[in-house]
């Protein structure tokens, strides 16, 4: 694929797409998962083991489908082939068959799903050739995506139940499978049998960016308290499915807002030190959600936050990625990122989450989240530290 010109923005469309309708996909599932679960008649510990399916194919699916990206440059072809095999995988939540055939059924599912963001953000992130600001204005369409189901099936799940779960997932999935056969069938020159595999070792001995993945390993672990937990929390709090989307919603505008202007915003500090800024909203987010919950102005307060501690955190990550991981590297430091965030950090986050949650209540989880902030607070701080002493690293 060629960096964009002035033809890019065509090309980038239908990207735009892919990203509305995954994300719309995202904006009902995992919000509403742990509720239709729930009405399944599961515990919670066993609803956080259900719901640790998704993190734990994070450690390796997308680290698999993203060498074989770099290895055939076929992104497209894998966007395609992944998005089809969820669809029919998503037909097994029609079946009643308790937890274990559930578990089987979601571990087909997110195998699938869960590297297919990783696959789009390489080959994103090679089209807007670090302009961020271009990148911003295509991911908002996910997160519009999101917003416009967190909030309409929270509305239905409010009115009709949660039986037409199933349902709402085969139809957003139809609508992946269609986006993938949208996108432009652009591929990179392949990687040869024969030909040297660019070693991606070297960049992960640099001191930078080991702190790096140890700052967004906690930060991610850190929002699997609201990723896995918050819905439960607030409908153990009394709060209507319906003010649970909206509170989901809220979250998602500002996200929109902040991939709008982030071109002009984030010129004003050096990517590493908009890393620092993400990890200490963390830690305040996470401490007004665990104290401050009963208060529906703090909550908003707090899903405002997302901003920074989602959104802005996101743009730096792909950043790093980028600069620290170019070239053919890109999609297996794509996967990394999702492997060492979403996978271990998310298995670790909601595992961890639901044993206290059982033990000790909603609000020691969130409280702890804020510990895991505060520990990618410093993690953030010694990413910056070095990229001021080494600068060919920043």
């Amino acid at each position: 694929m060629a960096p964009c010109d002035e033809g890019g923005w065509r090309r980038l469309v239908p990207f735009a797409g892919l990203s509305a309708t995954y994300f719309a996909h995202i904006g009902f599932f995992n919000p509403y998962l742990s509720l239709w679960l729930k009405a399944q008649g599961l515990p919670i510990v066993v609803i956080s083991l259900l719901a640790s399916v998704q993190s734990l194919t994070r450690v390796f699916a997308p680290y698999a489908w993203g060498a074989l990206s770099d290895h055939t440059g076929e992104r497209v072809k894998l966007l395609r082939i992944g998005a089809a095999m969820a669809l029919v995988a998503s037909a097994g939540l029609w079946i009643t068959g308790g937890a274990w055939w559930i578990a089987f059924v979601l571990l087909l599912l997110f195998t699938n799903t869960s590297s297919m963001m990783s696959l789009t953000e390489a080959a994103m992130a090679h089209l807007v050739a670090g302009d961020w600001g271009r990148y911003g204005r295509i991911r908002l369409w996910g997160s519009a995506g999101f917003m416009v189901t967190v909030f309409l099936a929270g509305a239905w799940f409010e009115r009709f139940g949660m039986g037409a779960f199933p349902g709402w997932t085969a139809l957003s999935l139809l609508g992946v499978v269609l986006c993938t056969w949208w996108l432009p069938n652009a591929r990179e020159t392949p990687v040869h049998g024969h030909a040297p595999r660019e070693p991606i070792a070297p960049a992960l001995r640099r001191p930078v960016v080991r702190w790096f993945f140890a700052s967004l390993f906690f930060h991610v672990m850190a929002h699997f308290s609201v990723y896995g937990f918050f819905s439960l929390y607030l409908d153990a709090l009394g709060y209507s499915k319906t003010m649970i989307g909206v509170l989901w919603a809220v979250s998602v505008l500002v996200e929109i807002a902040w991939f709008y202007t982030q071109g002009r915003v984030m010129r004003r500090l050096p990517i590493e030190q908009w890393l620092l800024v993400c990890a200490v909203a963390t830690v305040a987010r996470m401490g007004i959600t665990a104290g401050l919950a009963g208060w529906l102005a703090a909550l908003f307060v707090a899903q405002v936050l997302h901003a920074l501690t989602f959104a802005a955190h996101h743009t730096c990550c792909i950043a790093m990625v980028t600069r620290h991981f170019p070239g053919r590297m890109r999609g297996r430091g794509q996967a990394l990122f999702t492997v060492i965030g979403y996978g271990f950090g998310g298995v670790l986050g909601v595992l961890a989450g639901g044993a206290i949650a059982s033990a000790w209540g909603f609000e020691v989880m969130f409280g702890a989240a804020g510990l895991l902030g505060l520990v990618a607070t410093a993690c953030a701080w010694r990413v910056r530290q070095l990229a001021a002493a080494e600068p060919d690293s920043a």
